[in-house]
């Protein structure tokens, strides 16, 4: 793949999360040109009329059309937000069965185009969709990338800047592992302001006892705006495209993504979020952080719970 393409984008499921991340795109003026591909043709037209209408306004022009398949050939990124959504009281790791099927599909079109770019996985399970997208594709895996917790990330930044009144910002802290129930906080690399925030908070009990229940709120929220408004949206839509901003700018930063293991933290074959290095090749890098005994362990159950959502699927996967 020629990293120095060009910057066309195809958006592969127009819904709630594929429109504002469509929405994104035109405020931000990421690429220059944007395909947006959905089983729901009208709405795509409507969407494309809508969304070029608004150009002019934009951060730069961007060519919006309404597209197939075939329109992936020359594409540099695919970003797939298509697929079954998450209904209240279902889990990410619930989707797995039905969405795995209508990946199947939706990637060997993509595939069958000639594409030679990038994936950008958005669809829950996105740690297990990440992986199936891998082997239905047949790329090299620097080139299959997940929104992984790079939402979860955002969300603990944003709680703990709120309780120590900085900005997101002047926050460091990841979130890692599965994006979903088994996700960890790395407690031993957060810092407020560039002051680790466990001496931070060493002699305030009230204070620890807060930072806890934010990696609650944070591991909880979609269950929250789901219960509140049917679907979360706006905040993947703008993880997504911070991820398509490293990519299409080759800008090699750090952002925690699902990305697939090969030894990296001691464990394989799965993909989960983990900070890695992006730019215009993928993920050149995976950062391996120092875990303390503790997030150890927790991130190893982690790749536990993925490994065993994926393993009814490992024959059909290998014989795609």
């Amino acid at each position: 793949m020629n990293k120095f393409k060009g910057k066309k984008v195809a958006l592969v499921g127009n819904g709630l999360v594929g429109s504002s991340y469509a929405f994104s795109m035109i405020n931000q003026g990421i690429c220059d040109e944007f395909v947006i591909i959905d089983l729901d043709k009208k709405k795509v037209i409507g969407d494309v009329m809508d969304l070029n209408h608004g150009t002019l306004y934009g951060a730069s022009p961007i060519k919006v059309k309404a597209g197939e398949y075939e329109d992936c050939k020359d594409a540099d990124l695919v970003v797939i937000c298509a697929g079954a959504a998450q209904k209240p009281g279902e889990t990410r790791l619930d989707l797995v069965a039905k969405n795995m099927k209508i990946f199947k599909s939706i990637v060997t079109k993509v595939m069958e185009s000639g594409f030679d770019g990038i994936f950008l996985i958005a669809t829950n399970p996105v740690d297990v969709l990440s992986y199936a997208t891998m082997k239905f594709s047949g790329l090299p895996k620097e080139r299959v990338i997940g929104s992984g917790t790079i939402l979860d990330t955002a969300r603990f930044r944003y709680l703990l800047s709120e309780e120590f009144n900085v900005a997101p910002q002047s926050v460091h802290a990841n979130i890692i592992g599965e994006h979903g129930d088994s996700e960890l906080p790395v407690w031993s690399h957060a810092n407020i302001s560039g002051k680790p925030l466990r001496s931070i908070i060493e002699n305030d009990e009230s204070r620890k006892h807060r930072v806890e229940e934010i990696f609650v709120e944070t591991r909880d929220a979609a269950y929250q705006i789901i219960e509140s408004k049917g679907a979360t949206y706006y905040g993947v839509a703008m993880g997504l495209m911070r991820i398509t901003k490293a990519i299409l700018n080759n800008q090699d930063v750090v952002l925690t993504v699902s990305a697939y293991l090969e030894g990296e933290y001691g464990n394989e074959g799965v993909y989960i979020g983990v900070p890695a290095l992006i730019n215009r090749t993928g993920i050149k890098e995976i950062i391996e952080m120092p875990l303390n005994e503790e997030e150890k362990s927790l991130f190893d159950r982690s790749v536990l719970v993925l490994k065993d959502i994926q393993a009814p699927f490992e024959e059909e996967l290998a014989n795609k």
